[in-house]
């Protein structure tokens, strides 16, 4: 199970924090490509592999009645805080025993019981969103924390700002988690934001305690995102953070990046600085069988997901009939 929920004065084990990321990699690995090759997932689907270190260092930070909201790609974040694997799955095949209940598809994952609130496809849709949860919780008197994860692409939209603005005003428990992988869509930061600029410091300008952090170091992740969330828990106000990452494959779809949209001497500098790679080797010393570890964890891992894509193919799909239940006030209705 995932290093999530646990208690908020712990570190977590780094053997646990490489074997949460292991299981992203090898899940997402796994479902690039039957995506690929059978054409059955229909719906976009946004790949985190290359950035796991993300959501594994900072929801290992967090309690399971603290809430995550994510943006488009969700996958990571979803598993890192607990989310239910199968159910996931079969979201992806539009299943009724998907988490969404086959409605939303890739970019619209939750989970209630884990503390996944929710994502969405709408370019900084749920950064307004985790800081009106946060408002709430806090006007609540609850010590639950809000994350919320964003691209630097985000960092750019009008509600990036009001948001801030706001949750620094009222004191929101909320974190702001930016993976700063460089590129919204093929559209690198350079040509998009001033050379003197950074997302961090427009954080700071609203009073808000902020810090950039080597994204695919999962350890200075975890420890930055305890920080952070003991704050807010403690009635400081939000916080952020900027992680530096970069992501393997296209911008949405299962491939891997061919250097038409990215330089591919940049791909190839990030590809050695790959988030499990580091982990193990820093676990190495004292772990002398970590490659034994890494290889066992694949194929538990791997097994997982074919079972878990097996009980999807195998599930219904929605009726027509109720393809409406819960929108528009529509009642839903008993599986």
């Amino acid at each position: 199970m995932p290093t999530s929920n646990t208690p908020e004065e712990a570190v977590a084990d780094p053997a646990a924090l490489l074997r949460d990321m292991v299981r992203i990699r090898c899940v997402e690995e796994e479902l690039a490509d039957l995506y690929r090759d059978e054409q059955e997932m229909r719906t976009p689907v946004h790949f985190s592999v290359g950035q796991e270190a993300a959501a594994v260092g900072v929801c290992a930070a967090l309690r399971e009645d603290d809430l995550v909201y994510t943006g488009h790609r969700s996958h990571a974040a979803y598993l890192a805080k607990g989310g239910d694997l199968p159910a996931m799955v079969a979201e992806l095949y539009g299943k009724e025993t998907g988490c969404a209940r086959g409605r939303g598809g890739s970019v619209h994952l939750t989970d209630r019981a884990a503390g996944f609130a929710g994502s969405a496809a709408i370019l900084g849709e749920m950064i307004s969103v985790a800081t009106g949860a946060a408002w709430a919780l806090r006007r609540q008197g609850s010590r639950q924390v809000v994350v919320t994860f964003f691209g630097d692409g985000a960092a750019e939209e009008g509600v990036f700002h009001e948001s801030l603005n706001f949750a620094a005003v009222h004191r929101a428990p909320v974190v702001y988690v930016c993976e700063n992988n460089a590129y919204s869509i093929s559209s690198p930061i350079a040509a998009r934001q001033p050379a003197d600029g950074s997302v961090t410091a427009r954080a700071r300008a609203f009073g808000i305690t902020a810090e950039r952090v080597d994204g695919n170091d999962v350890a200075a992740v975890h420890a930055a995102a305890r920080r952070a969330v003991a704050a807010c828990r403690a009635g400081q106000g939000p916080a952020f953070l900027e992680l530096d990452t970069y992501r393997w494959r296209e911008h949405v779809g299962p491939g891997h990046d061919t250097g038409v949209d990215r330089p591919r001497e940049e791909v190839e500098s990030w590809l050695e600085r790959c988030p499990v790679r580091r982990a193990a080797d820093a676990l190495r010393p004292g772990t002398p069988d970590v490659e034994e570890r890494l290889a066992a964890w694949d194929e538990e891992f791997r097994d997982e997901t074919r079972l878990a894509v097996a009980a999807a193919k195998a599930a219904p799909f929605p009726a027509v009939d109720r393809l409406t239940d819960g929108a528009y006030g529509s009642p839903v209705h008993a599986s």
